[in-house]
C-alpha cells in the first residue's frame, strides 16, 4: 500500500513525501527581488514539512508586465539571493521548484511603454478593462522561447532542484493551447498540433539549455473556463507530447479564477486521473486537496502520485508535518479566500 509519506522520486529529484506545495505569490518581491518576508515565507513551509515547493509565478524578461510583488529571474543579478532562498530549504531536506512564466496578455503591471504580446490580438476575457495585445511575430516566439531556457539556467545555478513552465491560467503559454486566445493562420495556430508547437518548442529549449538530467515540470490547464478553451483532446494531445519529450511530471490545473469560492474537493481529479492512466511520468493533483485520508485512497485506487496544495500550507504551513505525526484531521483552510492577494491567512492572528 502506498502512502503520502513514501520516499520517490522525479527523475534525479528524491522526495521525502509526496506533498508539494502549489506555486503562490505571496507578493512581497520588489522589482522582481526577493525581500526578507520571502525567505520567512519559504522557510516555514520547509521547517513544516512539505516535500517541495514549487514558487510563485517568476517572469522571465524584463519587458513583461507582471502582477506587483512577484518573483523575477530575468538576469544574471537574482542568481545570488536565490541561492540564499534554495540552500535555506534544502536545510530541511525540502527540494524547491521554480515556476517560470510570461504574462502574455494577462500582464498586469504598470505598462507604461511596453507593449503587451500574445498569440494573436485578443484581449483577456474576464479583464474589467480590456487592452489589446500584439499578435507576437516568429521573432518575439523565439525570443521568449531563448528567455525560458535562460532562466532555467540561472535557476540551476541558484540551486533549485527543478523548474515548471506555466502553461496554464491564462499565461502565455496557455494562451497559444486556447483556440479563443490563438486565432494564428500560421504554424502556431489552428490545430491542436499547431496550438501545442510554442509549449512543447519552449520544452525543448530549456531541456537542450539545462540537460537531461535536470527536473522540468509542467503545469498545464485542462479547462479554460471559456467558450472555444481547449479540450480534453487537447489537453490529452499536449500531455502525450511532453511526456514523449521527456517533460519529469505534469501539474493538471485549470480556470482557477471560477473555482476559488468552491468548498468542494479534487476539482481536476478526472481529468488528472485520465492524464496519469495514459503517461508514464509522474502527475500532480491540484485544487481542493484538503483531506488527508481522500488523498490516500486516490494515491492507491488511482495512478496519480503527487498532490499539491496552496491556501491549506498559508493556513497552516506545519500541515505536513501535523500530518506526519498522526493528527490527520482535515486542514483548518475554510477555503474563504481571504488569503489571495496577500499570502498569509486572515484567520490566523500572528
Amino acid at each position: 500500500m502506498k502512502t503520502l509519506f513514501d520516499k520517490t522520486r522525479i527523475g534525479t529529484m528524491e522526495l521525502k513525501n509526496r506533498l508539494i506545495r502549489a506555486a503562490a505569490g505571496d507578493r512581497y518581491a520588489v522589482n522582481g527581488h526577493m525581500t526578507e518576508k520571502d525567505l520567512e515565507v519559504y522557510g516555514n513551509l520547509a521547517k513544516g514539512g512539505v516535500g517541495a515547493i514549487i514558487t510563485g509565478y517568476t517572469y522571465i524578461l524584463d519587458s513583461d508586465i507582471p502582477s506587483e510583488g512577484s518573483f523575477g529571474i530575468y538576469d544574471d543579478s537574482f542568481i545570488p539571493e536565490y541561492k540564499k532562498l534554495t540552500d535555506m530549504v534544502h536545510e530541511y531536506d525540502s527540494k524547491i521548484i521554480l515556476q517560470l512564466v510570461h504574462y502574455g496578455s494577462h500582464a498586469s503591471g504598470e505598462i507604461g511603454n511596453k507593449k503587451i504580446l500574445a498569440p494573436s490580438a485578443v484581449a483577456l476575457e474576464y479583464r474589467g478593462v480590456e487592452i489589446m495585445p500584439k499578435e507576437m511575430s516568429k521573432e518575439d516566439i523565439k525570443h521568449i522561447q531563448k528567455a525560458f531556457a535562460e532562466a532555467a539556467v540561472r535557476a540551476k545555478k541558484a540551486g533549485f532542484d527543478g523548474v515548471e513552465l506555466h502553461s496554464a491560467h491564462g499565461f502565455l503559454l496557455n494562451q497559444f493551447l486556447t483556440p479563443y486566445y490563438n486565432r494564428r493562420t500560421d504554424e502556431y495556430g489552428g490545430t491542436i498540433e499547431n496550438r501545442a508547437r510554442m509549449v512543447l518548442e519552449t520544452y525543448s529549449e530549456v531541456r537542450e539549455a539545462v540537460g537531461n538530467e535536470y527536473p522540468i515540470f509542467v503545469k498545464i490547464n485542462c479547462m479554460d473556463g471559456i467558450d472555444q478553451g481547449i479540450t480534453y483532446e487537447g489537453l490529452r494531445y499536449a500531455c502525450k507530447e511532453l511526456a514523449n519529450k521527456g517533460i519529469n511530471a505534469i501539474e493538471i490545473s485549470g480556470a482557477w479564477y471560477q473555482l476559488f469560492n468552491s468548498k468542494d474537493e479534487f476539482y481536476f481529479k478526472e481529468y488528472t486521473e485520465k492524464i496519469a492512466a495514459e503517461n508514464k511520468v509522474p502527475v500532480i493533483l491540484v485544487g481542493g486537496n484538503r483531506n488527508f485520508d481522500s488523498m490516500s485512497n486516490i494515491l492507491n485506487e488511482t495512478t496519480i502520485e503527487y498532490f499539491a496544495m496552496c491556501r491549506p500550507l498559508i493556513s497552516e504551513p506545519d500541515l505536513v508535518k501535523r500530518w506526519e505525526s498522526g493528527d490527520t484531521s482535515k486542514t483548518k483552510c475554510v477555503s474563504c479566500n481571504g488569503c489571495l492577494g496577500k499570502g498569509k491567512c486572515i484567520l490566523n492572528k500572528n
